[in-house]
């Protein structure tokens, strides 16, 4: 497993398309985006699940931490099954986030990537993407780096995301 942390709008989505085109071997891609799109509407707008604020800050209730458990079970399920898998995540509880994944891995290996992003820069992204709420790059850029661990760290500031994807894809064994 190869598992991609950063912040909103700092470049991920961009790593994994290119991730998936240089390995040698068919990955699979999994995103914290499409865990929240396949959420019930109701889940989005309650306090057990996540709710966005107006200024981009991020907010996750019991229903949504249950439901991410597993999730997050299913696809460990799938790489001990032999697939390999590259998760794009953003660690709003930083720490947290990576030990919650780190005690569904178990023993299975996985490869931990930083990806930052200056803040002004993701935060330009993020307008010109249109589909988050305006704050939410800045918001995480530096959250959801603290107490995290990692193998490597690309920086998407001035690097593009094939550049990123080789430093990535020359540590995968």
């Amino acid at each position: 497993m190869i598992i991609l942390n950063g912040a909103s709008s700092s470049g991920k989505s961009g790593i994994v398309r290119c991730l998936q085109s240089l390995l040698p071997d068919l990955w699979l891609a999994f995103g914290c985006d499409s865990f929240v799109d396949a959420l019930p509407a109701k889940a989005q707008t309650s306090d057990g699940g996540i709710v966005v604020d107006a200024d981009g800050g991020v907010t996750v209730g019991e229903d949504f931490r249950r439901l991410e458990a597993a999730w997050t079970e299913g696809v460990v399920t799938m790489a001990r099954a032999g697939a390999g898998i590259i998760v794009d995540d953003v660690f709003l509880g930083g720490a947290a986030s990576q030990q919650r994944w780190r005690k569904a891995l178990g023993d299975l290996p996985a490869l931990w990537v930083g990806v930052h992003c200056d803040p002004a820069v993701a935060a330009a992204r993020e307008i010109a993407r249109g589909d988050r709420t305006p704050g939410m790059a800045a918001r995480q850029a530096l959250v959801v780096h603290e107490g995290v661990e990692y193998d490597l760290r690309v920086d998407t500031t001035h690097t593009e995301s094939l550049e990123c994807a080789r430093t990535i894809a020359a540590h995968v064994t």
